[in-house]
């Protein structure tokens, strides 16, 4: 009788461990930030034009501009022409003056 009595006492414990609630899931992992979108507007940095071309000026017009990007170009240098709208272009002279802002 005792081996009975303990035998359903260890087959309700099982019985009762089978109804627990299962583990909670792992968190997921967070995602990383979504990348800032920028909209160049060229307008913002109409300011430059005509100023020597700085690192200081480029941070500024590029901000101005709300772009994400900034690149000079100077004459006679090859450029790439993919459209890139988040980019201001600041179309530079030989003397190293800004003539022209545009986006793309």
């Amino acid at each position: 009788m005792k081996t009975q009595s303990l035998l359903s006492a260890v087959a309700g414990a099982v019985l009762l461990s089978a109804c627990a609630a299962p583990a909670p899931a792992p968190a997921p992992a967070s995602a990383a930030p979504p990348e800032p979108v920028f909209q160049c507007n060229a307008d913002g940095a109409r300011f430059a034009v005509g100023q020597p071309l700085s690192p200081q000026l480029e941070a500024a017009a590029r901000v101005r501009a709300g772009a994400g990007t900034v690149r000079a170009l100077k004459p006679g240098e090859a450029v790439t022409m993919e459209l890139n709208g988040g980019r201001l272009n600041l179309d530079v002279d030989a003397r190293g003056r800004v003539t022209d802002v545009r986006c793309g």
